[in-house]
C-alpha cells in the first residue's frame, strides 16, 4: 500500500504525500464532488476520487505530490480542504464537525418552517388574504430566502465565479427569480394594492403577471430543500455510526505495570495513547483490554462479542493473544502490548469501514458524470421554456412560472444521493455484522460471482491440530495412554504435541512430571514418566527402537492416513501401546456455510496445500463433491494463484475465501477476495471483504448483503432518473406549479434516503 508522509499535517500544511484522504467542506451536491474530482485529476500523476456523502477525497500519487498543491487546487475550485488529523489513539477519529453541520441545517430548517407556513397558507387559502396580507408575506419570506437559503446562494456564486453550474445554481436561481418577480409585482405592478387577492392554482393560465406574487414558492421551496438536506445529513451521520461505534469501543485509559528502582512493581494508570509496545498492563474483570497483546500472566474468559459478534466468551491463558476492546469477563490478566494506536485490529477495522465509505463504484461514477452535465442542460431548458411561453403570447407570469418549475423540479439531489447513501448504509450494516467491505467497487463483483473457492486450513477447518481419536492395544487403558503420552508431549513445543497435551489435560486432569526428556527432531520425543520409559512419535521411530506396532495398531495407522489424518505411536516399557490420531478438524459451521453458498447459485471448489486424502475427507464432510474439478489439493502458494487464473480463463467469475499469507496472492487475483478476520494481516489487506468472526457462513451473508446493496443502488438510480425524465416535460409545459415541483423534488430525495436506510434491517441467515 502506498505510504503517506506524515509530515504533511494540518498544523504544518506542507510535505509530500503519495496517498492521502482529504476532508472536503463546501460541497452541496454530487456535481460539486464531480467538479473537485476532475480538478484534482488534472494534476500530473494524481488519481483522485471524491465522495459527496462522506465529504472525503481519496488521492493517490505514486510519484508524490505536495500537500499544499492539493489543498490549493481544491480551494481554487471554490471549496475547502484539510489534511487528516494525525492519529492519537485507537479511540480517536470521530468527526467533531458533523454535529455542528447538522445543528446549523436544523436551525435554518426550523426557522424557515415557522416563517414559511403562514406565507404558504396565505397564498393557498384566499379566505386568509386580509388587507395588506401580501406585505406580511414579504416580511416573513424575506429572511427565509435571504438568510436560510444563504448556503445555496453562496455555493451558486462560488461556482459561477469558477464557470461551473451545480444543483445549488438551480436552487438559488429558482428561489431568487421567484423572489425578484414578487418584489417587482409588489413595487411596480398591481400586487401591492391594498385588498389584492389571488387564488392558489395547480395549473397555470395566461395572465399579465403583474398582480401575482410567488413568495410562497421561494419560501416553500427553500424550506422543503432544507428539510431534504437535514434528513440527508442525519442519514449520513446515522449510516456512519458503525465507524464511530468501532472507534468508541476502545478503552480510554489503562493500568500499566512500572518497576521502581528498588525492584518493586507498581501500577500506573495512563491514557491509552501513551501505551507503548512491550508495556505490560493489568486487565481486571469487567474492564476492556486496552490494546492488542499477549497474555503473560493469569487466565480468564474474554468477551469478544463487540468485535466479532461471538456470544460465547473465549478462554485465554498465558501465551494467548487478545484483542483490544474485548472485555475481560473472568480473572485478572497481565497483558504485554503487541500493537498500539493505528496498528491494532480495532483501528484496522475502522480504516476498512472508512475506506468502504470513501471509495466509488462504477455505478456511482456514472451518476456523478450525469449530474455534471445535467445542470447546464436544465438551465438551457428553463431558458427555452421561458422563451417558448413568451413566444406563444401566454404572458410573462405563465412563462416565468413554467421556467421556475423547470429549475426546481430538475434539481438532481436524488441522483446524487442514490449511490452514496446506499453504500454508507450497506457498508455500515456490514460492519455491525462483522462484514467489512473494503471498497464499493466490490459490489460490482458480487453480482457476477458463480464460483467460490474456500481454502481448507483455517477457513473450512479450525486451523489448529486437535486429538480426534485414540486406538489402544489389547488390555491398555485409554486414560493411562493419555496421561503418560500427554505428560511427555507437554514438554514439547510442537503443534501436534500441544494438541495431545491439551486433550490429555482436558480428559484426565493434571499431568505428571517428566524426567530425562529428549527430543528427536522430526521423529518424536522420549522421557521417563512415573517410572515408565515412554516413547511418542512416528511409527518408524518405534520400529527403529524395536518397538513395532501390533497388526491392529498398524492397520489403524493406515486407515487414518487414508482419511488424511496424522497418527502418532505411543510405547512404554518396551512395547507399543497405542496410536493417537490428530487432525485439523472441520469447523462446526462449515457444512452449513457450503450449503448456503450453494443456495446462492455458487459452485464450491476446495483449495488446499494439504495432501489429497485429507482434502477429500474434508470435502465429503462439508458437502463438496469429491473430484479433480471440485478439490484442488497439494498446491503451493503460487499454485493457488495459478488455480484461480485457470478458473477465470475457463470463464468462471471467482470468489476466493482464505486466511493465510499463502492465500494472499490468490485473494488479490480473484474477482472477489474474502479474508477471515482471524487470519493474517497480509490476507486481510489482499482481500476485498473481511469476515471478522472467521465463520465461513458469514461469506454467504457478505455476498447477500453486497447483492442487496447493489440492487438498492440500482433501484435508487432508476427512480431518480425516472423522476427527472417524467417531471421535466410537465414543468416545461406549465402543468406543474413551482411549489409542487419543489415538494416533489424534496420527496424524491427523501425516498432515496429512506430506500437506502432499509438496508439497516438486513439480517444474517438464521444460525
Amino acid at each position: 500500500m502506498p505510504t503517506t508522509d506524515t509530515s504533511a499535517t494540518p498544523a504544518e500544511g506542507t510535505g509530500t504525500v503519495t496517498e492521502v484522504e482529504l476532508s472536503i467542506s463546501g460541497m452541496t451536491c454530487a456535481s460539486c464532488a464531480n467538479r473537485i474530482e476532475r480538478t484534482l485529476n488534472r494534476i500530473d500523476g494524481v488519481s483522485a476520487t471524491v465522495n459527496y456523502a462522506t465529504e472525503k477525497a481519496k488521492v493517490h500519487a505514486p510519484g508524490g505530490v505536495a500537500a499544499d498543491t492539493l489543498l490549493a487546487t481544491v480551494e481554487a475550485a471554490g471549496y475547502h480542504a484539510r489534511l487528516p488529523e494525525p492519529p492519537t489513539s485507537a479511540g480517536a477519529g470521530t468527526d467533531d464537525g458533523e454535529p455542528d453541520e447538522l445543528r446549523s441545517v436544523r436551525q435554518r430548517l426550523w426557522i424557515s418552517l415557522l416563517l414559511s407556513v403562514p406565507v404558504v397558507a396565505l397564498a393557498m387559502v384566499p379566505a386568509l388574504q386580509f388587507t395588506y396580507w401580501q406585505w406580511i408575506s414579504l416580511t416573513l419570506a424575506a429572511p427565509v430566502i435571504v438568510w436560510a437559503a444563504a448556503p445555496f446562494h453562496r455555493a451558486a456564486w462560488a461556482n459561477l465565479r469558477h464557470g461551473a453550474a451545480t444543483m445549488d445554481t438551480l436552487i438559488s436561481l429558482g428561489t431568487l427569480a421567484a423572489f425578484a418577480w414578487s418584489l417587482y409585482a409588489l413595487l411596480f405592478g398591481t400586487a401591492g394594492i391594498p385588498g389584492m387577492t389571488h387564488p392558489f392554482e395547480l395549473t397555470i393560465s395566461p395572465s399579465d403577471g403583474a398582480g401575482n406574487i410567488y413568495l410562497e414558492v421561494a419560501a416553500g421551496v427553500t424550506t422543503l430543500i432544507l428539510a431534504g438536506r437535514y434528513f440527508e445529513a442525519r442519514a449520513k451521520r446515522r449510516a456512519g455510526a458503525a465507524l464511530r461505534a468501532l472507534l468508541e469501543l476502545g478503552a480510554k485509559d489503562v493500568a500499566v505495570l512500572r518497576e521502581d528502582a528498588d525492584g518493586t512493581t507498581r501500577e500506573e494508570r495512563i491514557p491509552v495513547a501513551r501505551l507503548a509496545v512491550g508495556d505490560r498492563f493489568v486487565v481486571r474483570p469487567g474492564e476492556k483490554i486496552a490494546t492488542d497483546g499477549t497474555v503473560v500472566e493469569g487466565s480468564s474468559a474474554v468477551d469478544v462479542s463487540m468485535l466479532t459478534g461471538e456470544s460465547v466468551p473465549v478462554e485465554v491463558g498465558v501465551g494467548d493473544e487478545v484483542v483490544g476492546a474485548a472485555v475481560n469477563a473472568g480473572g485478572r490478566l497481565v497483558v504485554a502490548a503487541r500493537r498500539i494506536g493505528s496498528d491494532t485490529q480495532l483501528a484496522r477495522m475502522a480504516r476498512l469501514v472508512e475506506d468502504a465509505q470513501t471509495g466509488k463504484a462504477h455505478v456511482q461514477r456514472l451518476a456523478d458524470r450525469i449530474s455534471g452535465v445535467f445542470v447546464p442542460i436544465v438551465i438551457a431548458l428553463a431558458a427555452a421554456t421561458l422563451g417558448f411561453w413568451l413566444g406563444t403570447g401566454s404572458g410573462a407570469a405563465a412563462a416565468f412560472t413554467a421556467a421556475v418549475a423547470v429549475l426546481i423540479i430538475a434539481c438532481p439531489c436524488a441522483l446524487g444521493l442514490a449511490t452514496p447513501t446506499a453504500l454508507l448504509v450497506g457498508t455500515g450494516r456490514g460492519a455491525q455484522l462483522g462484514i467489512l467491505i473494503k471498497g464499493p467497487e466490490v459490489l460490482e463483483s458480487t453480482r457476477r460471482i458463480d464460483t467460490v473457492v474456500p481454502d481448507k486450513t483455517g477457513t473450512v477447518t479450525t486451523g489448529r491440530m486437535t486429538l480426534v481419536g485414540v486406538h489402544t492395544a489389547d488390555g491398555v487403558d485409554e486414560r493411562e495412554v493419555l496421561r503418560l503420552a500427554g505428560a511427555l508431549e507437554d514438554a514439547s513445543e510442537h503443534p501436534i504435541a500441544a494438541a495431545v497435551a491439551r486433550a490429555a489435560r482436558d480428559r484426565v486432569g493434571p499431568l505428571p512430571e517428566v524426567a530425562e526428556f529428549a527430543n528427536h527432531a522430526g521423529l518424536g520425543v522420549q522421557g521417563v514418566v512415573d517410572g515408565h520409559a515412554v516413547l511418542v512419535g512416528r511409527p518408524g521411530l518405534l520400529r527403529d527402537r524395536s518397538r513395532p506396532l501390533t497388526d491392529d495398531l498398524a492397520q489403524a495407522v493406515e486407515d487414518e492416513a487414508a482419511r488424511g489424518r496424522t497418527a502418532i505411536a505411543v510405547a512404554w516399557d518396551g512395547r507399543a501401546r497405542a496410536v493417537l490420531v490428530v487432525a485439523d478438524t472441520v469447523k462446526d459451521t462449515s457444512a452449513e456455510a457450503v450449503a448456503r453458498l450453494t443456495g446462492l447459485g455458487l459452485t464450491p471448489i476446495l483449495l488446499t496445500g494439504d495432501n489429497r486424502a485429507a482434502a477429500e475427507a474434508v470435502a465429503r464432510e462439508v458437502g463438496i463433491g469429491v473430484g479433480p474439478d471440485t478439490v484442488i489439493a497439494e498446491v503451493l502458494p503460487q499454485d493457488k494463484l495459478a488455480a484461480i487464473e485457470r478458473l477465470q480463463a475457463a470463464g468462471k467469475v471467482v470468489a476466493m475465501v482464505g486466511d493465510g499469507v499463502n492465500d494472499a496472492a490468490a485473494l488479490a487475483r480473484a474477482d472477489l477476495g474474502l479474508a477471515m478476520g482471524t487470519g493474517t494481516d497480509v490476507a486481510i489487506e489482499a482481500a476485498d471483504i473481511t469476515l471478522v468472526r472467521g465463520d465461513l457462513r458469514t461469506a454467504a451473508d457478505a455476498i447477500r448483503l453486497s447483492r442487496r446493496t447493489l440492487a438498492t443502488i440500482k433501484g435508487n438510480l432508476f427512480w431518480a432518473f425516472a423522476y427527472n425524465v417524467a417531471a421535466l416535460p410537465l414543468a416545461a409545459l406549465g402543468l406543474l406549479n413551482p411549489m409542487l415541483a419543489g415538494a416533489a423534488m424534496a420527496f424524491s430525495s427523501l425516498f432515496v434516503v429512506g430506500n437506502s436506510l432499509r438496508l439497516r434491517r438486513f439480517t444474517p441467515a438464521a444460525r
